[in-house]
């Protein structure tokens, strides 16, 4: 499965990169194909190119804040994850992930 996910926490520093670096280690561990963008104070990381949107079979938002440029998920199957759940339990959340693209 390609999954395209952003992850986003109020400070946008910490936890943002922690969810990040989480969801991708589960993800990889599954055999998916993950990119991540993270969006915090200090702007936009690895923003997401519109050619892994487009080909993204689910996007996820791992964040406790509004998503920047959200329209660009448009007609895009979505996820919403509260952030501090990934950091919690990524198994969980991965497991929650593909049981909604059944």
């Amino acid at each position: 499965m390609k999954i395209v996910a952003i992850t986003a926490c109020p400070a946008g520093v910490a936890h943002t990169y922690m969810a990040a670096k989480a969801l991708e280690k589960e993800a990889q561990k599954r055999g998916h194909e993950i990119y991540i963008e993270k969006q915090g104070t200090l702007g936009i990381d690895d923003e997401l190119t519109e050619e892994q949107i487009e080909e993204a079979d689910v996007v996820v938002f791992a964040v406790s804040v509004a998503v920047e440029d959200e329209y660009r998920f448009d007609g895009k199957k979505i996820v919403d994850i509260e952030i501090g759940h990934v950091l919690e339990n990524p198994a969980k959340v991965l497991d929650e992930i593909e049981a909604a693209m059944k």
